[in-house]
């Protein structure tokens, strides 16, 4: 069945070794409704990045997107955004 819309969540995490736990929990709640995802950080040799980018593409549905993005926003310093991509 083809998807309605496509539904991206960026997802920009600081200090990202302190809130790892908190996001992972809330990827594996939703995980369902993750169709896929994309973990984005700087690393070179002998340099990790504390800052991480997360680009998560979800099912069609906005409501359980929001849900997510709300309760990431809530987590001190993670910011997620929606993208949202309709198809005529």
């Amino acid at each position: 069945m083809p998807l309605k819309k496509h539904v991206i969540l960026g997802v920009h995490i600081t200090d990202r070794i302190h809130h790892v736990s908190d996001v992972q929990h809330l990827l594996t709640e939703y995980g369902c409704s993750i169709r896929t995802r994309l973990g984005l950080h700087e690393a070179d040799q002998g340099f990790c990045s504390p800052n991480g980018l997360l680009l998560l593409e979800m099912t069609d549905d906005e409501n359980t997107a929001d849900q997510l993005a709300q309760k990431l926003n809530a987590i001190e310093g993670v910011e997620a955004k929606k993208l949202t991509f309709d198809h005529p």
